[in-house]
């Protein structure tokens, strides 16, 4: 059976059998019914603390690479990487915006009845510590101050009592300022860098088999303890995050490409169509990178040294998608547990969204841990992911399908706004790199 049919099958189960467990064996009545709910609480703790445990090399590791990688241009590649950069920040930007404005407007999480005593038991899926401060309001200002960390490494000791959006600050400027020193990829940092961050992928890898039955106990307690309540509003959830991503591709992509990119969007989107099924099939723009190349070199005709860079690159710093389903849910979070966040700390929510779409994984599960410290960093109870946990891998599909596009149109948007004679001078330099290589 594939990996998305177990976590579907057991978020199915643990729904079924959670509801049947409410309605006919309450907890009050039935004394093993504390047993088997402590069970399925501990297989979830030990699920998501195996992910939350890389969460800090993760990020550091994932956004100093990007940026080395968007600032360094390539080898003298400056003008694409900035374009690349700008594009990517710019619809970042948009995304979350979108996901702030979607949520605020259809309030997915607020009609939902939450049970206080569920509440206090659930808190045992993850016993990290609250930063009370996170969830008061701030002057305008000390939301910027904040965004400098006084200590890097006292604020990644302390990433999930809401130090991490000064972490996450860190890992950029600290990437660009390696990028101005080190102009070789086989640098020996580099090296270091990227072997902590394919480490993580492979501890997530891990944390990920066991995720059908971690989804399993978590969603059953969920059930058990709050019964068909929460299911409704789920949907709506899931309603409104699609319909964000809905918006950011056919409204904001097609906006870019008709203007900036200076063609048909839906003839672009019929020539990318190929890419789009397999990057929602696999939920995983690390394993779509492939076809999306050969997509943007033999289709979309895009020069390679273009396209190796800002594709390559994207898989893991441009994830449009992520970003908009992280904010969606922290905010949705917020509803749920009746959380009124100021407008500083929504702007905030909007800032480490972008941030974290650069940092994403990008791979099926890769946001989860990312969710979580957004969740954390403004006073939202961080063991309410269980309540979207069964909708995730649909929902990582469409946004995955979206990351992907955006890579795409943003390497054909960097491709119409350079001269013919940058384009020239891409070409002949493409040309020489293949031609020593083959005489080397």
């Amino acid at each position: 059976m594939k990996e998305h049919n177990k976590l579907l099958l057991g978020f199915a189960l643990g729904v079924t059998l959670g509801l049947i467990g409410y309605n006919f064996f309450p907890a009050r009545d039935f004394a093993l019914m504390k047993q088997v709910t402590e069970v399925f609480t501990f297989v979830g703790a030990l699920f998501l603390r195996m992910i939350f445990m890389v969460v800090v090399p993760l990020i550091l590791s994932a956004l100093m690479l990007g940026t080395m990688e968007l600032s360094q241009g390539a080898g003298g590649f400056g003008k694409v990487g900035g374009r690349c950069l700008l594009f990517t920040v710019v619809l970042s930007g948009i995304a979350a915006v979108i996901a702030l404005l979607t949520t605020n407007i259809l309030k997915p999480g607020a009609s939902l009845v939450f049970d206080k005593a569920a509440l206090a038991a659930n808190q045992g899926v993850l016993t990290i510590q609250k930063n009370a401060e996170a969830a008061q309001a701030k002057p305008w200002f000390q939301y910027l101050v904040d965004l400098l960390p006084q200590n890097p490494i006292d604020s990644a000791a302390r990433a999930f009592s809401g130090e991490i959006i000064a972490m996450m600050v860190f890992a950029l400027f600290f990437g660009w300022a390696l990028s101005t020193v080190i102009k070789s990829e086989n640098h020996p940092l580099t090296q270091v860098l990227d072997a902590i961050f394919q480490a993580t992928m492979k501890v997530i890898a891990v944390a990920m088999k066991i995720a059908p039955y971690a989804i399993f106990g978590i969603v059953f307690n969920t059930a058990y303890r709050m019964g068909a309540g929460f299911l409704g509003n789920i949907a709506y959830f899931a309603f409104v995050v699609v319909l964000g991503l809905l918006l950011q591709f056919f409204v904001v992509y097609s906006l870019f490409l008709a203007t900036v990119g200076k063609t048909n969007p839906f003839s672009f989107y019929k020539q990318c169509r190929e890419v789009y099924v397999y990057a929602f099939s696999t939920a995983s723009s690390n394993a779509t990178l492939p076809v999306a190349l050969k997509c943007a070199t033999d289709v979309l005709k895009i020069p390679s040294r273009i396209a190796r860079f800002v594709v390559t690159i994207g898989a893991s710093a441009n994830q449009n998608g992520s970003g908009l389903y992280e904010g969606v849910v922290v905010l949705f979070m917020a509803q749920v547990f009746n959380i009124d966040l100021t407008l500083g700390q929504q702007i905030q929510v909007v800032l480490m969204s972008m941030l974290a779409g650069v940092g994403t994984a990008g791979i099926p599960g890769g946001s989860l841990p990312l969710i979580v410290v957004l969740m954390i960093n403004v006073g939202v109870p961080a063991e309410g992911i269980g309540l979207i946990l069964g909708v995730d891998r649909f929902l990582d599909m469409c946004r995955t399908t979206l990351n992907v596009a955006g890579d795409l149109v943003i390497a054909k948007l960097i491709t119409s706004s350079l001269s013919d004679e940058d384009i020239a001078a891409i070409h002949t330099s493409s040309l020489d790199e293949e031609a020593a290589a083959i005489s080397g």
